[in-house]
């Protein structure tokens, strides 16, 4: 992998004459050219020009590959060989996107940047040569994968007698329109307090019937031995606790519960009005609480 003293002088005359940014991208470039020779050498065994009794194949010139990262585009030649092929491990077949840019390809989407937007990003940070929105589209698809496995994983593992449950909305696109889904939530508690998601789905409304269903996959999944279930007073999700986790017992969450307390207390508009909003605070208070 060692550069001979002529390609150090050319690299440092490379960097001397570029600015602060070239230089970065320039030193990639080398080290990343650097390591695919030395694989190279290494697969074959014999360097350039060399003759040696372990050589297993000769070299046949290279072709030029482009690698957006970080640093920008890096021009790269991947060797070929007159027998046979070879493909460096530093890099992916079909992919020419470093996993760094990769990791912040596939964070801005997850934070709704739109893949038209993507390609600003990318060129922002050095990359000239952009990104397609069909490749962050492919990109971004091999997160589903990995989300796929989390959602299937067991949980017949570990025992999590605590279950919270919770509800939230968010704008997603289906079938090219924008409508509001419901996102469920099961988070799981340990014996010894750790926490861990055990799962989430996403349907049209928070109904009894979604929520059934929901709390049926965990309990496919190996979820057993929960005793007490925490959420809010949605009538239809303590009717799918209530058939789905038999024998466990079910408690309000205590956050819900001041949300909609104060849901229902008028703001005071002056200190005269402070005896009043008390008065309709402490029945609000009592009427939640079923008394």
């Amino acid at each position: 992998m060692a550069l001979d003293n002529a390609a150090l002088l050319e690299v440092l005359e490379a960097m001397q004459a570029a600015g602060v940014e070239d230089r970065v991208r320039t030193a990639a470039q080398t080290i990343y050219q650097a390591l695919i020779d030395a694989e190279l050498t290494a697969v074959i065994g014999a360097g350039p020009w060399e003759r040696t009794d372990q050589r297993t194949a000769l070299r046949n010139g290279s072709r030029p590959r482009t690698l957006t990262t970080t640093a920008g585009d890096l021009e790269l030649r991947i060797p070929k060989l007159r027998a046979g092929t070879f493909f460096p491990s530093l890099l992916e077949r079909r992919r020419r996107v470093d996993q760094a840019l990769f990791a912040v390809i596939m964070e801005a989407y997850l934070h709704g940047v739109s893949t038209r937007k993507v390609d600003d990003l990318v060129k922002a940070l050095g990359a000239d040569s952009g990104i397609s929105k069909s490749e962050v589209s492919r990109i971004c698809a091999d997160l589903d994968e990995e989300v796929g496995a989390f959602r299937d994983r067991t949980l017949a593992d570990i025992a999590y007698p605590y279950v919270f449950l919770d509800a939230t909305y968010c704008k997603a696109r289906v079938n090219r329109r924008v409508v509001s889904q419901a996102v469920v939530i099961a988070t799981g508690v340990t014996a010894d307090g750790r926490r861990e998601v055990l799962g989430f789905d996403v349907g049209d409304s928070e109904d009894g019937a979604f929520w059934t269903a929901f709390l049926r996959s965990l309990k496919a999944r190996g979820l057993g031995g929960v005793q007490l279930v925490i959420s809010d007073a949605h009538t239809g999700l303590k009717a799918a606790i209530a058939s789905v986790f038999l024998g466990a017992s079910w408690q309000r969450c205590r956050v819900h519960f001041m949300r909609n307390v104060l849901a229902v207390v008028p703001k005071p508009r002056s200190t005269d009005d402070l005896p009043r909003c008390t008065s309709v605070a402490r029945a609000a208070w009592f009427r939640a609480l079923g008394v």
